[in-house]
């Protein structure tokens, strides 16, 4: 089979795919071919409008990016792209969008969990004690955050269970079990999003289903680059960036691993992109390996 369509006939649901890492998974798994049900809240229509603290800080009006916009550019660059709005903290919606596809693909093969409330609540303040951070962010990274990844894997679990097979991916971030200094919030739903991979993995296991969780590195997200005074086209002027990799790069990892056949194998672990990168042999979209993303040492 041509590597370009690696994965023809796969069936995934990305959520959190308006925009950063949801939309570089969703691209990357439409230009291997897959069916990619994209949801979010923000459509063309109506961007999500729960990021104001965000949008002040980086200077914009609203939010880019739509569902919408990603559903075409999966369909653009080889797969079928659904663009399906979905509140990821509301069971009822979640319930709909899984219904939906069982009723419209009878399977789903992969589930992205990257739908992430995190940056909801974000003062512009990340290195503070935790006594000094807003509870407002716990709200935002659990609540809207590791919960969301939890009630999707629910209505997915099942579908897979059923036909013994399938594969669910946890968005996280993960430097061998450094702290993340700065945020005791983050880290807790970051270590919390990596166990909640490896549970499910331990209970899938029994049923042919592979649960894991990526780690991407310092990602160029629009709300990065923004936040930065600069664009996709224009980060290598900014030194402060030299360390960041795409969305993309991400995006590959997750199309490498869905497209594994031993992929079981690997369930349960947290594994990096950039290792997954030189195991599989693929690159960021300007042709570098970049160098997993590590912490620096107080």
């Amino acid at each position: 089979m041509d590597q370009a369509l690696k994965l023809k006939g796969c069936v995934a649901v990305v959520t959190g795919a308006s925009r950063g890492a949801g939309r570089g998974i969703a691209q990357e798994l439409g230009a291997a071919g897959a069916t990619v049900y994209v949801t979010g809240r923000s459509t063309r229509d109506r961007p999500a409008d729960s990021y104001g603290e965000i949008l002040a800080l980086s200077g914009l009006d609203a939010v880019p990016g739509s569902i919408d916009a990603t559903a075409d550019e999966v369909t653009a660059a080889g797969g079928r792209g659904i663009a399906v709005r979905c509140d990821h903290t509301r069971e009822d919606e979640v319930a709909q969008l899984f219904a939906r596809v069982q009723r419209d693909e009878g399977k789903l093969d992969l589930l992205v969990n990257n739908a992430w409330g995190g940056h909801e609540s974000f003062n512009g303040v990340f290195d503070a004690p935790f006594w000094e951070h807003p509870l407002a962010q716990w709200d935002a990274m659990f609540d809207r955050g590791l919960r969301n990844h939890l009630l999707a894997s629910r209505f997915a679990a099942p579908m897979m269970v059923g036909r013994r097979q399938g594969l669910i991916v946890t968005t996280t971030f993960w430097d061998r079990d450094r702290y993340l200094r700065g945020n005791l919030f983050y880290d807790l739903a970051k270590a919390a999003m990596s166990r909640l991979a490896f549970g499910m993995a331990e209970e899938l296991r029994p049923h042919g289903v592979a649960s894991l969780a990526v780690s991407p590195g310092w990602m160029r997200t629009e709300l990065v680059l923004a936040g930065h005074k600069t664009d996709e086209a224009h980060w290598t002027e900014r030194p402060a960036l030299a360390r960041t990799e795409s969305p993309r790069y991400l995006g590959r990892a997750v199309a490498a691993l869905a497209a594994d056949p031993q992929v079981l194998d690997k369930s349960g672990a947290v594994h990096r992109v950039a290792d997954l990168a030189r195991e599989y042999g693929f690159t960021d979209i300007d042709g570098r390996q970049v160098e997993a993303f590590e912490i620096d040492k107080p």
